[in-house]
């Protein structure tokens, strides 16, 4: 009965080393197609965004006292943080899962009239010193970057 329990027992240790030392398996992205450059599931991610623009122009709008402190500054952060993620997010992800046919969809979807007006209110809320890189996420931030990257801090209206 002992070998029995002996050969059982090599076995399990046998396969537990083999879970253990085995190699991950390799995730393969997604090879680009050519189509029209979205999924799908896309009429959601038109609403999402229609959303996301809204909320940031909210936030955009909120009283200028509002902006430095408590609940309001909360708002505002991250109503700039959620749009910029998305919109950052969405220009890196169509063109890996799209190809060339994702990039130009999406550079579309993002640059209607009121994404020009949501950069320039966020050019002029960096200027007047309403927040700084710092307060974004590392996402958005990129976005923010290149949004802001001629702009002169001439304020610090929450320093």
């Amino acid at each position: 009965m002992s070998r029995i329990w002996i050969i059982v027992w090599a076995i399990v240790i046998w396969q537990i080393a083999a879970w253990a030392f085995a190699p991950e398996p390799k995730a393969r992205p997604a090879a680009p197609i050519d189509g029209p450059g979205y999924g799908t599931s896309e009429k959601y991610s038109v609403d999402g965004r229609a959303i996301k623009r809204e909320s940031v122009i909210a936030a955009l709008e909120r009283p200028y006292g509002a902006r430095c402190t408590g609940e309001g500054r909360k708002q505002f952060i991250g109503g700039l943080d959620s749009y910029y993620y998305h919109r950052q997010n969405q220009m890196e992800r169509y063109p890996e899962t799209f190809g060339q046919p994702g990039a130009d969809y999406i550079a579309k979807q993002w640059s209607t009239g009121e994404d020009r007006r949501i950069e320039r209110l966020t050019q002029e809320a960096y200027a007047q010193g309403y927040f700084t890189l710092s307060d974004l996420g590392s996402v958005a931030r990129k976005m923010v970057e290149n949004v802001v990257k001629n702009e002169r801090v001439t304020a610090k209206a929450c320093g």
